[in-house]
């Protein structure tokens, strides 16, 4: 009946991810997603996440770590693994004077891993890979301008997100060397809009423009550990992992409509195969370091350069696409796993930090994020069954130069599912 139940979460949660693309107040929100592909999804599930984003060169097995497709063999060989997660994201933005904020919840992440044989094993999941959200409104200022139509409300929003789809495998050799590689599946749609609406002038017809692209891909990225013990009771382990550039098919549509009280005009719809567009290639390199199963520190680096992928830009915004780099370090410790008397002691507390150098270049100015994380996890009932909790406290942009300083404090919630399937049972 568990295994029923397991898989029924699977399916409900996979339906619940999938329909969540259309509803941008249920994927993300910020102003910097009207650039590009939008706001990238920090990668990992709330164990990563917990821990400032680190996972290239970590192998636990107690959790999944989806970040370095080598990694789901560092498990038990008999068992079922699933992930799930949740996020909450609490904004507040400012430029100059101006202020807002925003509330979002939603599902992050569904993951499950079994194994193949005694050293290797595969896994498959969804998350989402970016999502674009954001609403300007301005009003008409010019006094000759109102004198003569009337109010004029000028509104620019998107909505959209690009999920990802994985599949994966990998096996150890010599019990120190894990290769792992997932095929990856990139699908979802982003919409931007333009609108003017005339609120007092009744002659004129309110006017909606945008773009709105429907994309997907194929992708393989691939990734390797090693582990080497130190002393009796240490163990340092370096990973690196390497996704390819992929191109994105689709296709973009360019319209523009006049609405009238009881009609609509088509102004213009033009629909066009997506060709110039791609995801470019990643690179990443971690290590970790740690002592049996009370502390571990770790540190990752990713680069991937974005120069000449840009989507069609928002006129009058000097915008361009640049080389990214991440830098991420964390730390976990627990005081006694195997602690019977007292349950704080069995928990795990989760510290990091992360430096991101994002895609997007305004006015030749990168944007920049910086965090803080902190996180536990808390056992439940027997074997590796866990409550993730993390929370990032961060900033993206600044107030320099016009731009918009985003403060954000997003709680990230994982339940990690952990069961023995695989036991040949003695007697029947």
């Amino acid at each position: 009946m568990k295994r029923y139940i397991v898989l029924a979460f699977l399916i409900v949660l996979s339906s619940s991810l999938l329909s969540a693309q259309d509803k941008t107040s249920d994927v993300g929100f910020t102003p910097y997603s009207i650039f590009g592909i939008g706001e990238m999804e920090r990668p990992g599930t709330t164990y990563n996440l917990s821990m400032g984003g680190v996972g290239i060169g970590d192998r636990n097995v107690r959790v999944i770590n989806i970040i370095n497709p080598a990694a789901i063999t560092a498990r038990d060989d008999k068992s079922f693994m699933m992930d799930f997660g949740v996020t909450n994201s609490n904004l507040i933005y400012r430029q100059g004077d101006l202020k807002s904020g925003k509330n979002i919840t939603n599902l992050r992440n569904i993951v499950a891993t079994m194994p193949i044989g005694k050293h290797s094993a595969f896994k498959l999941g969804l998350v989402p890979y970016s999502n674009s959200g954001y609403k300007f409104v301005s009003h008409e200022t010019s006094d000759e301008l109102i004198a003569q139509v009337g109010d004029i409300k000028n509104t620019h929003y998107g909505e959209g997100s690009i999920y990802q789809a994985f599949l994966g495998g990998a096996v150890t050799f010599f019990d120190r060397l894990s290769v792992g590689a997932d095929f990856q599946y990139y699908f979802g749609h982003i919409d931007r809009h333009s609108d003017l609406d005339f609120n007092t002038g009744l002659n004129y017809k309110d006017i909606t423009s945008g773009w709105e692209y429907v994309i997907s891909a194929f992708n393989l990225k691939a990734g390797l550990q090693y582990s080497q013990p130190v002393g009796s009771s240490h163990e340092i382990v370096f990973g690196a992992t390497y996704a390819l550039k992929t191109k994105l098919k689709g296709r973009s549509t360019r319209y523009a409509f006049a609405t009238a009280t009881s009609s609509v005009d088509t102004i213009s719809y033009d629909t066009k195969k997506i060709t110039d567009y791609y995801i470019p290639g990643e690179l990443g390199f971690g290590f970790t370091f740690k002592e049996s199963d009370r502390w571990k520190i770790g540190f990752d680096y990713t680069r991937q350069d974005w120069r000449g992928m840009d989507f069609e830009a928002t006129p009058s915004i000097n915008y361009s696409s640049v080389t990214s780099n991440n830098f991420r370090v964390g730390f976990e410790y627990t005081p006694n796993r195997y602690d019977v008397r007292y349950y704080s002691r069995r928990i795990t507390y989760r510290a990091g930090a992360y430096h991101e150098r994002t895609y997007m270049s305004l006015d030749g100015k990168q944007i920049t994020a910086t965090g803080l994380t902190l996180g536990a996890s808390f056992p439940v009932f027997r074997f590796y069954n866990a409550v993730n909790v993390g929370i990032d406290l961060g900033q993206r942009g600044s107030l320099s130069g016009n731009l918009v300083r985003e403060r954000y404090i997003v709680i990230n919630v994982g339940f990690n599912l952990h069961d023995i399937w695989f036991i040949k049972p003695l007697y029947n």
